[in-house]
């Protein structure tokens, strides 16, 4: 299981532990993902994620799944929410 955010495509950063005695060893910063289930008012269904805390605080800003989905960007999205983000556009083309 990748350390990648599905929503926001935010992953693991590298940097420096840095001591008192200024000694540099390499670390890496991991992004603070859990597991959450959201659901898409317009397809009345639940979907499994794997998101990071700021892309959740960012969905509820927007108000739901649907509204987030419909302005991400496709290259920060996961190929399974972008296939979720396929059928939103689709059920509400249709409606």
């Amino acid at each position: 299981m990748s350390r990648v955010c599905e929503l926001s495509g935010k992953g693991p950063m590298s940097g420096n532990n840095v001591s008192h005695a200024n000694n540099k060893t390499r670390r890496r910063f991991l992004p603070n993902l859990n597991d959450v289930t959201l659901i898409s008012d317009v397809l009345g269904q639940s979907f499994k994620l794997r998101v990071s805390a700021a892309a959740l605080r960012t969905v509820d800003h927007r108000g739901g799944l649907d509204a987030f989905l419909a302005k991400a960007k496709d290259e920060d999205l996961s190929v399974n929410a972008l296939k979720i983000k396929r059928e939103i556009a689709k059920a509400q083309a249709a409606a």
